[in-house]
């Protein structure tokens, strides 16, 4: 995700502050010159930069932060407050107009910010929590804008209304709204027309589109990957149209992180949602005080709990916990677990939620990740007795595995190896903890715990759980 280099920045400008112990005022200058140049580099709006400085500094070389026992922590905690205070402090939720009534969300944006696939997201988050979105082709300029938003409706399985691109946007959105109210459709989304770059036609358009419905949110989408200028594009649509909150789309990419927390303070308008994937359910509820712990490396234990609840099969979990604790733990189960992780970001994107990841700098993601792709590999090159049955693996097989999967015999070995110490240490833990609570041992371990059964398998025999 974004925010990697100014959370390494500033991870390690914590980090030599906290090994000083005491702290002088000179200290706490020093770091904050630090934590300003960081701060530019991830293109914070230079304002709001000097503004955050000043404050962070007024508060941390009082004497009571000097004097206290831990005063880098309390320093941490002064800087974790005003990022988050920067950022708004509060999550916005969208409201909705109650179920009887129609909701108008009307979505504005520049070309290429992802205002489309934005627009499909969030009618499938509506659509999850029990309501009828309609998604509405008000873009009849861009070539294929009209395809595109109905091939996204039909992968959410989203109603979709066209008017084709000889009718007037303005048109378009009155007739959906009319539409609305007699199939009964509660959330209209208007997909507006973007542009290169910000033009009078364009806000013109939008302002009649807001005259001629009752638009109850008009939500910006900007591409988190042009920093200040994303944070320029939503001054302006502020100015000239009126806009209710911000969605960053591309948090996932090479982001400096400057456009979240500088378009809040800005412009007054909230950052609703983050776009972290090209998936239609790539879409992350937006959390001013969890974006500042992410920020410092402090991880987002309480997001990645979410994401588990949402995405994980509980029951499977359950299961496998309870069959490796049996030593009954098969092939199967585990590539259960490898797509469990998936659904979870992978490894990188489960460390970058837990505290001190950040420290784990001398861990090659990309290498791990491809680690995880041989093993897969592996295992898929096995007939399903093969996977049912370990035990059944012998030389010759080993052979045939490692030419199916495109690995060398060795790797294939190791697996095979680490797999069966796996079981061991596991059948042998799950029979303590059974002797001790029980039957049942480990079967409550839901959510995260399935992925302990990864611990091992690598390059090197480690993966960095």
């Amino acid at each position: 995700m974004a925010f990697e280099n100014l959370t390494d920045r500033l991870s390690n400008i914590f980090s030599n502050l906290g090994h000083k112990g005491k702290l002088t005022e000179d200290d706490v200058n020093q770091a904050l010159r630090e934590v300003r140049m960081a701060l530019l580099e991830a293109d914070v709006n230079f304002k709001l930069v000097k503004d955050f400085i000043a404050k962070v500094k007024e508060k941390a070389i009082g004497e009571e932060v000097l004097s206290s026992l831990t005063p880098a922590q309390t320093v941490v905690k002064i800087v974790n407050e005003e990022l988050t205070s920067m950022m708004g402090s509060e999550t916005t939720e969208i409201v909705l107009k109650p179920a009887g009534d129609i909701t108008v969300i009307m979505m504005a944006g520049l070309q290429g910010a992802g205002k489309t696939t934005t627009a499909a997201k969030l009618a499938g988050k509506f659509k999850s929590n029990g309501r009828t979105p309609v998604l509405v082709a008000c873009d009849i300029y861009r070539p294929a804008a009209i395809d595109q938003l109905r091939v996204n409706a039909e992968k959410v399985k989203i109603p979709f209304f066209s008017l084709g691109d000889k009718v007037n946007p303005v048109e378009i959105a009155r007739k959906a709204v009319q539409e609305a109210k007699e199939k009964h459709y509660n959330v209209v989304i208007l997909d507006t027309a973007g542009r290169l770059q910000i033009d009078e036609k364009l806000m013109d358009e939008l302002q009649n589109i807001k005259k001629a419905v009752d638009v109850q949110w008009t939500i910006l989408t900007v591409d988190a990957m042009t920093g200040q200028e994303a944070v320029n594009v939503a001054e302006t649509f502020s100015d000239k149209v009126g806009i209710d909150g911000v969605i960053l789309t591309k948090c996932d990419g090479d982001t400096r992180g400057g456009a979240a927390l500088s378009i809040k303070a800005m412009t007054g308008k909230p950052i609703l949602y983050l776009g972290i994937g090209e998936k239609l359910d790539d879409l992350e509820q937006f959390y001013p005080d969890r974006m500042a712990g992410r920020i410092l490396g402090m991880g987002d234990v309480l997001s990645l709990i979410e994401k588990a609840e949402k995405n994980l099969d509980a029951e499977k979990s359950r299961e496998s916990i309870g069959k490796l604790t049996r030593g009954k733990f098969d092939y199967n189960d585990f590539m259960v677990q490898m797509d469990q992780m998936s659904k979870l970001g992978g490894i990188s994107g489960i460390l970058k939620m837990l505290p001190g990841a950040s420290g784990l700098g001398d861990i090659d993601m990309d290498d791990t990740e491809k680690q995880l792709g041989k093993v897969r590999a592996i295992i898929q090159s096995m007939t399903a007795k093969e996977r049912s049955n370990p035990d059944l693996i012998n030389p010759s097989r080993k052979r045939r595995i490692a030419n199916g999967a495109g690995v060398d015999i060795a790797e294939v070995n190791r697996l095979v190896k680490q797999f069966e110490q796996m079981r061991k240490m596991m059948k042998q833990f799950g029979g303590a903890m059974r002797s001790k609570h029980g039957r049942g041992g480990l079967g409550g371990f839901g959510g995260l715990g399935n992925l302990g059964g990864l611990g091992g398998f690598g390059k090197g025999g480690r993966f960095p759980f």
